[in-house]
């Protein structure tokens, strides 16, 4: 279909609008002069904005695709991942808010020096710029094929126009226009959706009807307690794998960390945790209905044979320009729909690379910098990695069967990261040796069974595909492979080791994080366990002895390896033996130190934690 004037306005108007607020906060305030106003936007931001920021910034335009694509293919089912919502929420509010943001950190990343070394920083740093700039430039450019394919729409021109609007209002509005512009393109992203659905469910009769429809035709499911981790998707699966999956992107990955870091306090933090649940179930809740409208209307007016995509992520477009194709302005919304996904992401990525980078990579190895000379090079890092951005969607136009390991990627390194934290923050034990190795090992398990998984799915390929598989044909072009970042395909069955390529994707963050951790305790065991009194005790959230609490205080000290007893009895005052100076963690001015919540009694490995708990 072609687009009309309309459509291409409304587009334009998302362009204009998003560069419009990034020219604004760079005009207005203190004018980006300081490296905290650029990268953490003053810490002066509310709620509200940042709980919306934390939406839009991994709802990408693979998940607009990829969603209704697995309602189309498997039904409701993945509805269910919603579950995973409560908690995938609530331990970040609860855990690691309190201990990033009381330690007044800038990168996630200076959390691991001050909990293990520099080289655990670096590494964790390395690691994180790594899968950003992998995924970055796939996020751009895989909507744009998808789209160009479908719609016949520029795809150079949507490509280097999107990079580079994103580019200038992240690099002159820094953090406060990225989560502006967030806010905006997520109210984009609803209004299309629910223009979809609403007109849809019009053309088949209404919701009810397709809801009527779709459940006789199989696509309601009811729970599957199924525990097998094989099976793709179970109420275990999606509840309890979820889990994983929403703590390595909400719990310490330096995009969504970063914005609770802008909070103008904790709670405002904790409380943009609370106010980002439902509005990730209405999100959830409308991919879900887009993917059973797309059904029911796809049974009453198939394409024809010859037109029909090979993938369901591709199917879900030429349904969108299908419907919509009779209301001018409406394609054009579904369209900013589509890139304000791409938008959000990729303006996130660019201003996390150059927090990272500049506060893990370059601000320690040039110690005198001045601030006007800080908040310039973190400008022109954001200004670096926009142009990254676009050579790295050239190169996915060059990688062809490529393209999905390269978007898997993301979904890999996540866990390990993961498995990073958790060791550090509750197991008090763990050294610096041991965060290293077992991080290394997550890694490779990761890329075993991911890369293991995409290369038994392409050779399987060649035959016949089992049932409920997502294989795609031989002769299936580049777009077929969008939405294998969340929603990557299931491979063939498999025998042995190879048993683990048949894993769930919804396990791979539990399984990779905890290999990290399990790793990471073995070493730490074999090379000498971390002295209780080494430990800085504001980077521990003590959950291990809590869970112990019932056993005997001599069994709770041998199990927790040093790592202290809960001191359910320690008095609060006694707080002179409290570690002060660690390089980077110090307490805000001001501030007592009983306020950050840890107590630390004199001469004991006795951990007290106040307020974060649940």
């Amino acid at each position: 279909m072609e687009f009309t004037v309309i459509d291409y306005s409304i587009f334009a108007l998302l362009l204009v609008l998003s560069s419009a607020i990034g020219l604004f906060y760079a005009l207005s305030g203190d004018r980006q002069r300081t490296v905290q106003e650029f990268l953490l936007a003053n810490r002066n931001m509310s709620f509200l904005p940042v709980a919306l920021s934390l939406l839009a910034t991994f709802q990408s335009a693979v998940a607009i695709l990829g969603v209704p694509g697995e309602i189309y293919r498997y039904g409701t089912q993945y509805w269910f991942l919603g579950c995973s919502y409560l908690l995938g929420l609530l331990i970040p509010a609860h855990v690691f808010i309190p201990i990033f943001y009381r330690l007044r950190i800038t990168s996630t990343y200076e959390y691991l020096e001050l909990r293990f070394n520099k080289t655990v920083r670096v590494l964790g740093t390395v690691t994180f710029i790594f899968q950003m700039v992998i995924y970055m430039g796939v996020v751009l450019y895989a909507p744009a094929l998808a789209l160009n394919a479908v719609t016949g729409f520029d795809l150079w021109s949507a490509v280097l126009t999107m990079g580079l609007v994103c580019t200038l209002y992240t690099t002159v509005g820094g953090l406060k226009a990225v989560i502006w512009t967030d806010v905006f393109q997520t109210l984009v992203m609803l209004a299309g959706q629910l223009a979809v659905i609403v007109v849809g469910a019009r053309r088949v009769g209404g919701m009810a009807r397709v809801w009527h429809l779709a459940h006789q035709e199989g696509r309601v499911s009811g729970i599957n307690l199924n525990p097998d981790p094989f099976e793709r998707y179970t109420f275990w699966t999606l509840s309890v794998g979820g889990i994983f999956m929403m703590l390595s992107l909400y719990g310490v990955n330096q995009a969504q960390v970063q914005r609770y870091l802008s909070a103008r306090s904790e709670w405002e933090a904790k409380l943009s945790c609370y106010a980002v649940f439902p509005c990730q179930q209405l999100v959830l809740c409308l991919s879900c209905l887009t993917g059973l409208v797309m059904f029911v209307y796809d049974r009453e007016h198939p394409l024809a044979p010859t037109n029909r995509p090979s993938a369901s992520d591709q199917l879900v477009l030429y349904f969108v320009m299908d419907v919509l194709q009779d209301l001018p302005g409406l394609p054009g919304l579904f369209v900013a729909c589509l890139f304000s996904g791409s938008l959000s992401t990729i303006s996130s990525a660019f201003n996390s690379l150059a927090t990272v980078t500049m506060e893990d990579l370059v601000r320690p190895r040039c110690p005198g910098l001045s601030e006007s000379r800080a908040t310039l090079l973190s400008k022109l890092l954001a200004f670096g990695y926009g142009l990254l951005c676009l050579g790295m969607a050239y190169v996915s136009s060059m990688l062809g069967p490529v393209l999905q390991a390269a978007i898997s990627i993301f979904g890999m390194v996540g866990g390990p990261l993961l498995g990073l934290f958790c060791l550090g923050m509750f197991f008090p034990c763990a050294n610096p040796t041991g965060a290293v190795v077992g991080l290394l090992a997550g890694l490779a398990m990761a890329f075993w069974v991911g890369i293991g998984s995409l290369l038994h799915t392409g050779g399987g390929a060649r035959g016949a595909p089992p049932p409920n598989s997502t294989m795609l044909p031989p002769d299936s072009n580049l777009t077929t492979l969008l939405a294998t970042t969340l929603l990557p395909p299931t491979p063939a069955p498999c025998r042995g080791l190879q048993k683990f390529y048949n894993l769930s994707y919804m396990w791979y963050s539990a399984h990779n994080s905890t290999t990290v951790i399990l790793v990471g305790l073995l070493v730490s065991f074999l090379t000498g366990p971390t002295p209780a009194g080494a430990v800085d005790p504001r980077t521990i959230y003590p959950v291990l002895p809590r869970l112990l609490c019932c056993l005997p205080p001599k069994c709770r000290r041998g199990l927790c390896w040093g790592g202290g007893s809960p001191a359910q009895d320690a008095d609060p005052m006694d707080t002179a033996a409290k570690t002060n100076g660690v390089a980077g963690g110090l307490p805000p001015p001001g501030r007592p130190e009983e306020e950050q919540g840890y107590i630390r009694r004199a001469a004991a490995p006795s951990y007290t934690l106040q307020e974060t708990s649940f």
